[in-house]
């Protein structure tokens, strides 16, 4: 009977002496007396014939069972566990009312079990009967008619709710949240934590990056205007600036940002030949910038760059461009040789026209090669017939 006593004991005395004549009745009393002990933690609940008489507390006492009488003892802790009589009919008897406490927990309201004032549990129960006697046992209520769940809801109260019974959302750096009740939207959320109630709506939130994003087109394969292939890779960098319209309007962004830098680049480029795309690839990249921005209001984002980052040839193509660019170089260093080859010949002309015409600067120079030569030259005999210097000249050749 889930922990409950019920006391039903007969004392069996019976004798020859109190079978007949007047003691008969006083013998069958006796003899289904019931003796009765409540705890000081226990109560008990007394039926006569089924029927509801009182609630005792801790002490000794008799009833006759012959009368209909029976006691059901229940421990003073915690929930009410009594399910042979309703609440309705106990709560007439004062000592049961004043030791008990009973709560309801409405629509739209939800509630959070305390026991001497610390959270204990969150109600599950739409109503509750709790022992009031050596504890204290309070429900404490939380309307739910706003959906978000507010600052009287603390995080410790959130901790004991099942899961089922809230939404929590979490919005980050850089991110907003799109809120919608029942797929109707609602507002938008800034960086933080949020938690609603599932009772009276389908909660739903979307995040959307407000970050700057990069959007590559790698190998996109392009037709030149005079009809070479050639792949192009191709950047972009956006930032979303309509989330709200975005989530209503557009289905996979990227996608279709992508098919759209595709479609820019093919018509660009088709107008140009090769050696025109490859001389004006800036002037080519800021068209393509220029003919996105055109089309962001339609993407809900906002471009900040777009442009060719490399231009990929085919290899005989790549071949033939390396072959110009040696022979272009090669031509340019003939170029350079024959300047300096001019310049070195007008130097030494001009020197022979001055030495021809100073006779002082020809002898200073003979000088200054007789110098190197005795710098080369380990030993030199003269002989004193003849000056140094017109010996050293006979021996490099120089003198008249």
């Amino acid at each position: 009977m889930n922990g409950k006593q019920m006391i039903c004991s007969k004392v069996d005395i019976a004798s020859e002496n109190y079978k007949k004549g007047s003691y008969m009745h006083y013998a069958y009393s006796i003899v289904n007396v019931m003796k009765i002990i409540i705890n000081d933690n226990q109560a008990g609940f007394v039926t006569k014939n089924g029927r509801f008489v009182k609630m005792l507390r801790a002490g000794k006492y008799h009833f006759s069972n012959a009368l209909g009488y029976k006691v059901y003892i229940e421990d003073m802790s915690g929930e009410l566990d009594f399910e042979e009589l309703p609440y309705q009919i106990l709560e007439q008897d004062s000592a049961f009312k004043e030791a008990t406490v009973r709560y309801e927990i409405p629509d739209g309201q939800l509630g959070f079990v305390y026991v001497n004032d610390k959270l204990q549990a969150f109600a599950v129960q739409k109503e509750y009967i709790f022992w009031n006697v050596f504890e204290k046992y309070e429900v404490r209520l939380i309307s739910t008619e706003c959906p978000e769940i507010g600052g009287d809801v603390t995080k410790s109260m959130l901790s004991v709710v099942p899961v089922k019974y809230y939404t929590s959302v979490s919005v980050g750096n850089g991110e907003v949240g799109l809120l919608y009740y029942d797929n109707v939207f609602q507002r938008q959320l800034e960086p933080g934590e949020y938690a609603f109630w599932n009772d009276r709506y389908k909660i739903k939130c979307y995040i959307i990056d407000m970050k700057l994003k990069e959007l590559d087109i790698v190998g996109q394969e392009i037709l030149t205007k005079d009809k070479i292939g050639i792949r192009m890779n191709v950047s972009c960098t956006y930032r979303i600036n309509n989330p709200v319209e975005l989530a209503s309007s557009i289905t996979n962004l990227e996608k279709q940002m992508y098919t759209s830098v595709q479609l820019v680049i093919r018509e660009l480029t088709g107008n140009y030949k090769l050696d025109e795309i490859l001389e004006l690839k800036d002037t080519i990249s800021k068209e393509v910038f220029e003919k996105m921005q055109a089309q962001q209001n339609a993407f809900c984002v906002e471009f900040h760059s777009a442009g060719i980052k490399d231009i990929i040839l085919p290899g005989e193509i790549r071949e033939i461009m390396n072959s110009v660019l040696v022979a272009e170089k090669t031509a340019q260093a003939n170029v350079i040789a024959r300047r300096e080859e001019v310049a070195s010949t007008r130097s030494l002309l001009n020197t022979a026209k001055l030495m021809d015409e100073n006779k002082t600067l020809y002898r200073l120079k003979e000088l200054e090669y007789m110098e190197k030569i005795c710098d080369k030259v380990g030993e030199i005999s003269v002989g004193g017939n003849a000056g140094l210097v017109e010996q050293l000249g006979r021996l490099a050749g120089c003198a008249n």
